[in-house]
């Protein structure tokens, strides 16, 4: 077996690959860039090569540096992980010629994959269902109807240099193909300069569902089952599944047998995945294969028992692959949620920063596991992608696996950047996501102006009420006590508080019982259990006998409290104090409509205006990069810039003002 290997990659899937390394009894070496110096990886890592700055192009896309690094220390292998050479077929050629093992596939199999053409035909040859079509210029709009009707109702008219969604329509029937056919050829005409067209099949109510394979360098092949990966945001997965809500036994293994097929046809070694888009009526066809590791991985992991990353170390150092088909389990059910540093409260904008505090929930064998590569105290870089973890559970069913999803979720403690946990929460607990009912338009079809609070919905907010009434009655006993013991006698506590909550009062009364305290509202009682102390940022107890965590943190006079994905800053209050308040006279919120403001942190590229000048409604003002993302700031009215405040090259904090108008 190798003694040492390179990890040519960072953040969650170096520290991925270097524990079952370590495992393995495998030496590792980390390259890391100057930005991430200090990062969990490089320190896990039984040694380090700083590979150049922080932009990729200048560290982790150069080839030479890998192999010089992989030289410098003596590495046998290298690892690519998934995203940068991952799938670069010149890295992986380079490799072989100087002698390194690459751990994934050889060159040719990348290359030819990674061809798009290529892989089509190489599945058309391998017999995989693909996409019906027809992939050349089509003539004129006569010759669009006869193709149509030749593929079936609905197709899709796409301009063969089309991007960003132009020259590109759906067709339903004859009339709307003939119209259709003119009218891409005309856009693509104006916006590419090429009036190229063809067409090919529209699948109704897409999943994405893929399947992962293993090969060996003596002709062994197998697929580990499928993953649902439907639940996407603008093409980026959110939420990974296995086995699939949608596919049936007899899917399951014609999908398989055909992802094999595949693998064999390019005499793949490693582990990939194959990619199907899948149509409502079970129809399934080949999109692409990634000659690599997924990202979501670790669900393939728990429902069969099997270590992908040792998998792929073995057949790369020759190895025949340890089990057969007749082996493959499917134990359970498993999901993945990706922690990102991005806020769904302002339109999913990056949120770089420090983790200021960072407690993610506790593994647990075979039901919790989080991969990550970050840690309390260090930072979520500009100059990378936003993941922050990547949250696992497990269970015996699907509803089991969504259950601790959600409680795992509660217990995820992040603070100091944003994350997406809301909105997380607020999928699980989505009837249709529940159900199993959801394909790739899922998120754009119920979120289509974007995600709100109002959005998180709460089965129980006077539980939330009772909570912060608890937290704040504790905490008046703890300073009553102090106080009575400074003054000789104690202070009388009230028994009936009002809970103040956004628009909603929650009158209770409170009774201590013996490790906590019973809140009354109404005729609902919340015999509240806990050792919570003031400072925790997790809330763990009992409520009526049924465990409950939750996230709870004293800002002022009020209770920040996170829960299911809901937050709410409640105050507590006497009956007397809630009445006066009532008649205290509303302060108005300042005007800021005057301001430009940084909706996130991130770099300043650009200033699109000068002071004095007149702007438009959606005229540019600013661009914004963080995390491989330009954000462009543009006016939301007509107005005229008084002052530019900020500076290009300046590094921005949240809500910094950039350009002040008139």
């Amino acid at each position: 077996m190798f003694k040492k290997i390179l990890i040519a990659n960072r953040g969650e899937i170096a520290c991925r690959v270097i524990k079952t390394a370590r495992k393995m009894g495998i030496q590792t070496v980390a390259v890391y860039s100057e930005a991430d110096k200090d990062a969990l990886f490089v320190e896990l890592a039984d040694e380090g090569v700083c590979i150049g700055p922080a932009a990729s192009k200048e560290s982790y896309l150069v080839i030479d540096k890998i192999i010089a690094a992989c030289k410098q220390t003596g590495a046998e292998a290298v690892h690519p992980g998934y995203g940068f050479l991952s799938e670069n077929a010149e890295f992986s050629r380079r490799l072989e010629e100087e002698g390194i093992k690459f751990i994934g596939p050889k060159h040719y199999s990348v290359g030819k994959m990674g061809d798009k053409i290529e892989s089509k035909k190489l599945a058309l040859e391998a017999r995989v269902n693909t996409i019906p079509g027809y992939n050349e210029a089509i003539a004129g709009p006569d010759e669009a109807v006869r193709i149509a009707q030749g593929i079936g109702y609905p197709v899709m008219i796409k301009a063969s240099a089309g991007g960003g969604g132009k020259g590109l329509r759906v067709a339903f029937n004859d009339k709307e193909a003939h119209e259709g056919f003119s009218s891409c050829v005309n856009e693509a005409k104006n916006a590419f300069g090429d009036d190229r067209v063809f067409i090919e099949k529209f699948v109704l109510e897409p999943r994405h569902i893929e399947i992962q394979v293993l090969g060996d360098s003596h002709g062994n092949y197998v697929y580990l089952n499928e993953r649902d990966c439907s639940i996407q945001r603008r093409h980026q997965k959110v939420i990974e599944e296995a086995p699939s809500p949608f596919v049936d036994p007899e899917m399951r293994r014609a999908m398989g047998e055909q992802a094999v097929a595949l693998a064999r046809a390019v005499q793949y070694e490693s582990a990939g995945t194959v990619e199907f888009v899948v149509g409502a009526d079970k129809s399934f066809y080949f999109l692409e294969m990634n000659t690599r590791l997924q990202v979501e991985h670790p669900v393939t992991e728990l429902i069969t028992g099997v270590d992908l990353v040792e998998l792929m170390i073995r057949v790369a150092y020759g190895e025949k692959l340890p089990l057969t088909q007749a082996d493959v389990k499917l134990d359970g059910w498993a999901m993945e949620c990706r922690i990102n540093a991005e806020d769904p409260f302002r339109g999913f904008l990056p949120s770089p920063g420090r983790l200021v505090k960072f407690q993610p929930p506790t593994e647990q064998e075979g039901a919790v596991r989080v991969d990550t590569g970050v840690y309390e105290g260090g930072e979520i870089s500009m100059f990378y992608d936003s993941m922050i973890a990547k949250l696992i559970v497990h269970g015996k069913d699907r509803d089991q696996a969504i259950t601790r999803m959600r409680d795992a979720l509660n217990a995820f403690v992040i603070r100091g950047i944003s994350s997406n946990i809301p909105f997380q929460a607020a999928l699980l607990q989505h009837p249709r996501f529940c159900s199993g009912s959801f394909n790739t338009g899922f998120i754009a079809e119920e979120y289509p102006k974007g995600f709100d609070a109002s959005m998180v919905p709460h089965d129980d907010p006077a539980l939330l009420a009772a909570v912060a009434a608890f937290a704040r009655l504790r905490y008046i006993g703890r300073a009553t006590q102090i106080s009575g013991q400074m003054a000789g006698h104690g202070r009388k506590v009230a028994s009936d508080w009002v809970v103040l909550m956004g628009e909603q009062s929650y009158p209770v009364t409170a009774q201590a019982i013996e490790g906590g305290m019973a809140i009354t509202h109404g005729v609902k009682e919340y015999r509240i259990v806990s050792d919570w102390r003031f400072g925790e940022l997790l809330f763990t107890g009992t409520v009526n006998g049924a465990p409950i965590c939750l996230q709870i943190e004293r800002r002022g006079l009020r209770y920040r409290i996170s829960h299911f994905g809901l937050q709410v800053e409640p105050v507590v209050m006497t009956r007397r104090a809630a009445h006066l308040l009532t008649l205290m006279p509303k302060k108005e919120a300042p005007d800021m409509s005057r301001f430009l403001l940084s909706p996130m942190p991130g770099l300043l590229r650009e200033i699109a205006v000068v002071e004095g000048q007149d702007v438009k409604a959606g005229e540019k003002l600013a661009v914004i990069e963080a995390m491989k993302m330009e954000n462009v700031l543009k006016a939301e009215q007509d107005g005229k810039v008084k002052k530019v405040v900020a500076r290009p090259g300046a590094s921005l904090a949240v809500d910094e003002v950039i350009v002040e108008f008139e």
